[in-house]
């Protein structure tokens, strides 16, 4: 069984789904206790950000690879990243790692293939949706991806930045998310991508019977099978 290194405090909050979303699949699947060990490399998620909004990004990226680095050294067999915006740095900390790393675009390319998914609404940061690096890395994947308006854009990364990586849960906000997913729905949305690790703590299962894609579940269960693989 490998161990699973897991780059975390993008935020904590997310952090925290990915540590319960492993224990808890491999508990559903199994029934025990004899889950994979896992080791979570806390970085400072203000740093993080202030590096991204200072444009110092070879900063940010190299941030991100120590905290890969120490993983390995940890013990770790492979590592993953527990937030979608970072993975703006996807190929640079991969080709740089020591062990390889498990991509959030990939997982979630996987599933909606087996979905037969082939248009996807996206809901994340601003520098998620406009970074077009998601956008890209879907479509080599045959997926079209359907951005908010960019209103809805800042709508939606306040929510994200001010409430919920602190853990800030309100209705108001929840209505405000699903009522920016509904217009992507109208855009020809197949399903629905929580492309940050945190809007699953507001959003769930489906909506006008379009899936939400809770991309932190995905990856974490990637991880787990990677973990549990021969």
């Amino acid at each position: 069984m490998k161990t699973i290194g897991v780059v975390g405090g993008l935020s904590p909050e997310s952090t925290v789904l990915y540590y319960t979303n492993i224990i808890k699949e491999y508990r559903e699947r199994y029934g025990n206790e004899n889950y994979p060990k896992i080791i979570i490399y806390s970085i400072s998620f203000g740093k993080f950000i202030s590096l991204v909004e200072e444009n110092r990004l070879r900063e940010a990226a190299n941030m991100l690879l120590e905290a890969v680095k120490s993983l390995h050294v940890a013990g770790a067999d492979f590592a993953l990243i527990s937030a979608n915006t970072p993975h703006m740095f996807f190929d640079y900390i991969a080709s740089n790692s020591p062990i390889p790393l498990v991509s959030i675009i990939d997982a979630l390319a996987e599933t909606l293939k087996k979905d037969d998914v082939r248009k996807v609404g996206l809901l994340g940061t601003k520098f998620t949706l406009t970074g077009r690096f998601y956008v890209e890395k879907l479509k080599k994947h045959g997926i079209e991806a359907i951005i908010p308006d960019p209103e809805d854009i800042e709508t939606v990364n306040k929510i994200i930045f001010r409430e919920l990586t602190i853990g800030l849960i309100r209705e108001e906000s929840k209505k405000q998310l699903e009522e920016i997913a509904r217009k992507l729905i109208r855009k020809g949305a197949e399903g629905i991508a929580l492309a940050c690790t945190e809007l699953p703590l507001l959003l769930k299962g489906t909506i006008d019977k379009v899936k939400f894609y809770d991309t932190a579940k995905i990856h974490s269960i990637k991880a787990l099978e990677l973990a549990l693989s021969n």
